[in-house]
């Protein structure tokens, strides 16, 4: 039996936005009802939180099984390395392991930076369904224009028609380009926000950065906006974690000790019991936010190994009704 392997040229060919969307939503309820087994990341520092090494990155190790593919993999993946910033390569450097679980087979190795992307954006446009699903529109605020940036806005336009959006970028190169390749699927304005508090102005707020420190204020935000912690740093004003009306997460062992929840907690200003529910049980109805126009919710999606395992699962599925890809067999 051999392994399958797949470019990130053939992936692109292989899955849509659509797929992640509803690939993203099925996983997050299958991690809602204890049918998919995904454990906390492990991370390796390689210079991305202030050691002595000078690589200035980091990678993580995310496995999981999902549920409803039968299918368990892992991620291994990394971003911010200097090197790679000052040869202008793209900022996250991953790879996707697949395994059949009866067998305990690799079936495939494939480009993991593509899935990532999709799937991350995919998070923002499933929380995004179940709130303003019932509305004509959404207004969206992005602090980070990125490749992130891209995905989360095709994912949203995917489900709900977009009225505005506003972004804010430390490149300004960076927001003009997001705007350049997105307007197309934003009905109204996309506004570069050179003042960061105006791109609180919205339904939305996301952020997809890898901020050293807090770029979003608790006095920023309105009743009725929800803000969406999708980076894996300290993005958001700790007063406003505080004073939220709801904490919502993907995964709660792992918040606890990364991402915008990690400063909090390590100071003892947000325990576990602070956190109102996992987005899965949520989605599944366990828990029921209500009324959201005079709340200010938070959602900290920041990414777990189950969501790319279940694109990558059909990713490798077309794959194989496609004949695309090269079997490789590692025990030759």
């Amino acid at each position: 039996m051999g392994t399958l392997l797949l470019s990130q040229k053939e992936i692109k060919s292989l899955i849509t936005i659509k797929d992640a969307v509803e690939s993203t939503e099925r996983t997050f309820k299958c991690m809602g009802d204890g049918t998919t087994i995904n454990p906390t990341k492990v991370h390796l520092d390689l210079g991305d939180s202030g050691n002595n090494l000078e690589f200035g990155g980091g990678m993580n190790a995310m496995p999981a099984y999902v549920g409803w593919q039968d299918i368990a993999g892992m991620k291994w993946v990394g971003g911010r390395f200097f090197k790679r910033e000052e040869l202008g390569m793209p900022y996250i450097s991953g790879i996707i392991l697949l395994l059949e679980p009866h067998l305990s087979e690799f079936i495939s190795v494939m480009d993991g930076a593509y899935i990532t992307n999709l799937r991350t954006g995919s998070q923002a446009a499933v929380i995004i369904k179940h709130l303003y699903g019932d509305r004509d529109y959404v207004r969206v605020g992005f602090f980070g224009a990125g490749m992130q940036c891209h995905t989360a806005t095709a994912a949203i336009a995917e489900i709900i028609k977009i009225s505005e959006v506003r972004v804010s970028d430390i490149s300004q190169t960076a927001a003009e380009k997001y705007k350049n390749n997105m307007q197309h699927l934003v009905d109204g304005e996309i506004i570069i926000c050179d003042n960061p508090e105006d791109v609180c102005d919205v339904d939305v707020i996301i952020t997809v950065t890898a901020a050293p420190g807090p770029i979003v204020m608790n006095n920023w935000v309105k009743l009725g906006t929800t803000v969406i912690a999708m980076g894996s740093f300290q993005e958001i004003d700790i007063e406003y974690i505080m004073k939220s009306d709801a904490i919502l997460v993907d995964h709660i062992d792992q918040t606890l000790h990364r991402g915008a929840l990690k400063k909090a907690v390590a100071e003892g200003k947000i325990k576990e019991e602070d956190i109102f529910c996992t987005i899965g049980e949520w989605l599944n109805g366990a828990k029921s936010i209500g009324d959201i126009r005079n709340k200010r919710l938070m959602f900290v999606p920041i990414g777990t190994g189950a969501m790319d395992i279940a694109l990558a699962g059909i990713a490798y599925k077309h794959a194989l009704e496609k004949k695309l890809g090269f079997e490789f067999d590692f025990l030759k």
